[in-house]
């Protein structure tokens, strides 16, 4: 028994890296997007054909050789390939995971059955992610594919999330611990819905960062001039755009991007009334400490988020607001995911 709790105490501790490394992750990703060095290495998985970047002159010569359109930019390349490291350090990791997970499962010492089709999926969208990387360098910043690639992300963390609290949960026998009152039950629904409407505007924010439309409306609360008149939707939110060399800086005219930083505003106020709503109704209800504590949580990143968002467009994006904006976007998520799983009766087997 001794060993089998340290082996789940193991475990636990390779989510929870596991989940602090994604954030790292998620933050060196838009670093190296708000840097411009999404095409840092004109290749993947290699830079310029090499494990780091070309820094000797030899190297340099052979870089431009073999990449004349894409002239070596070290600090550029070394943001993509530092992003590169720690994520394909993030995909090693959760195959550690799904190892020790069906491990722990067919134990014979265990009489609890721990997830396994979680991590399996989580796996499986981690190699899928590393496809959008892959697509993301080789169709030039496609915004499809950067907005694909940015909710990957996303979706692995979240994924993440969930295992540790289901792994947590398993490990101290806390079936049925999480009871709520009838009253609360409710709020969970909204909650999930909450979850929805926030994935939405987080995609409104990749795409309106795929598409460098953040300084398309440099004026609050809405946007600059006759802001109305310059809203088309007919090409704003097309996925597949038209064939390009390369997506970099964008393709969009300026009406269009004035669209989509508006429609991503918008969201903004409705996400962040429904969620404001949600954070206040549940603490005024509930009873439990925790409950109460997981609500305050989201309304004060909510504030945070918010002070943000504002901060991007008063300031003119300054690089290292606009990467807190996508972190504090994913513990928003996190702690959002963290609420709905403490109104759920907690009686349900794993996956």
């Amino acid at each position: 028994m001794a060993k089998h709790s340290k082996e789940v105490q193991t475990l636990q501790h390779l989510v929870l890296f596991s989940l602090l490394l994604a954030i790292v992750v998620i933050g060196l990703g838009a670093y190296t997007r708000l840097t411009h060095a999404g095409l840092g290495c004109p290749d993947w998985p290699t830079c310029y054909g090499l494990i780091d970047v070309p820094q000797t002159s030899e190297q340099i010569a052979t870089a431009k050789q073999a990449f004349p359109q894409s002239p070596v930019e070290p600090s550029k390349a070394w943001n993509e390939m530092i992003h590169r490291y720690f994520a394909g350090s993030l995909g090693l990791l959760i195959a550690a995971i799904v190892l020790f997970s069906i491990k722990l499962r067919f134990s014979k010492n265990t009489k609890i059955n721990y997830p396994i089709l979680l991590p399996l999926f989580i796996l499986l969208v981690v190699v899928f992610q590393a496809a959008l990387g892959m697509w993301t360098v080789t169709l030039k910043l496609m915004p499809i594919v950067v907005m694909a690639h940015l909710l990957g992300g996303f979706t692995t963390l979240c994924l993440l999330f969930l295992l540790y609290l289901r792994i947590k949960a398993k490990g101290v026998h806390a079936k049925g611990a999480n009871l709520v009152d009838s009253q609360l039950k409710k709020y969970r629904r909204y909650a999930l819905l909450g979850i929805s409407i926030l994935t939405v505007q987080i995609a409104l924010g990749g795409w309106t960062s795929s598409n460098y439309a953040a300084m398309s409306c440099v004026e609050l609360p809405i946007c600059q001039g006759d802001w109305l008149a310059n809203l088309t939707f007919e090409q704003s939110f097309d996925l597949i755009p038209p064939s390009k060399e390369s997506y970099e800086f964008g393709h969009l005219a300026h009406n269009e991007r004035v669209t989509i930083h508006v429609s991503h505003r918008l969201g903004a106020i409705i996400t962040s009334t429904f969620l404001a709503w949600l954070a206040i109704m549940v603490f005024i209800k509930a009873r439990n400490y925790s409950i109460k504590t997981a609500a305050m949580t989201l309304l004060v990143l909510l504030i945070i988020q918010i002070s943000l968002g504002v901060s991007n467009v008063w300031f003119s994006l300054p690089l290292k607001v606009a990467v807190a904006h996508n972190i504090v976007a994913a513990c928003l998520m996190l702690s959002l995911i963290a609420l709905t799983y403490k109104l759920k009766n907690n009686s349900k087997e794993a996956l």
